[in-house]
């Protein structure tokens, strides 16, 4: 449904594929998702902005299980240990991946808000970040004025706010731009951000698609699609 709504191409069959995702929210030691064969490719969204609304082009659409959720020691002592909730693991869950067009922080978030304002229109999701129905990993990337080629990127995970995605956008920009000042170098790494100090840190250093070992998933047949179903 959500995928029509945003004009993707929904082929007749899609494939599931295991991810080796060994982390401790994981317990099976691999996620299943989708891989080279989505439910959905292409398509746009609508986002207004300051010069109007303008499509955000859409690179895929899929399906794939949630991981659990880890709930790290706070400042305030009241969790001195990490713990894990497995309550999630394992649900289903659609996740969909833009092409790197978004050019400022709150463009990010204007994104979000109008997803979240379409998933509830279409019934998909109640869109609820607060209560992690609609989460946001954001990534950044800068380069020099006037080149092409994309800079080295990292991942802002599970923002779970619409302000907290521009303002977890705009502390990674700035913090990028910091290093790049300094004649230092970007590592690819996977950040989480605090919203209440705004404060970031460095979660672990970013893996590549080949770390993740992909390969078809062995207990699913591959999703059909047919006309009548996408009609």
């Amino acid at each position: 449904r959500l995928g029509l709504a945003l004009g993707c191409d929904v082929p007749e069959r899609s494939v599931f594929a295991r991810k080796n995702y060994f982390y401790p929210d994981m317990p099976k030691g691999y996620q299943i998702t989708q891989y080279e064969e989505p439910l959905c490719r292409g398509g746009t969204l609508s986002v207004p902005g300051a010069g109007g609304r303008a499509g955000v082009a859409i690179r895929r659409l899929h399906l794939e299980e949630d991981a659990g959720r880890s709930l790290h020691p706070d400042r305030r002592g009241e969790r001195p240990v990490s713990r894990l909730d497995f309550d999630r693991a394992g649900v289903p869950l659609a996740e969909l991946v833009t092409e790197p067009v978004l050019r400022e922080p709150a463009a990010g978030a204007a994104f979000v808000a109008e997803l979240r304002r379409l998933v509830r229109w279409l019934g998909v999701s109640d869109g609820d970040m607060e209560k992690g129905q609609l989460r946001c990993d954001a990534n950044v990337s800068l380069r020099p004025a006037g080149t092409t080629g994309l800079g080295v990127k990292t991942e802002l995970k599970n923002l779970n706010s619409i302000h907290g995605v521009e303002r977890g956008l705009a502390a990674e920009i700035a913090r990028q731009r910091a290093l790049l000042a300094a004649g230092r170098e970007v590592g690819p790494a996977t950040l989480l951000y605090d919203v209440e100090h705004d404060r970031l840190a460095v979660m672990r250093a970013k893996e590549g698609e080949e770390d993740y070992r992909y390969f078809p998933e062995p207990d699913l047949p591959p999703l059909a699609v047919d006309a009548d179903w996408r009609e």
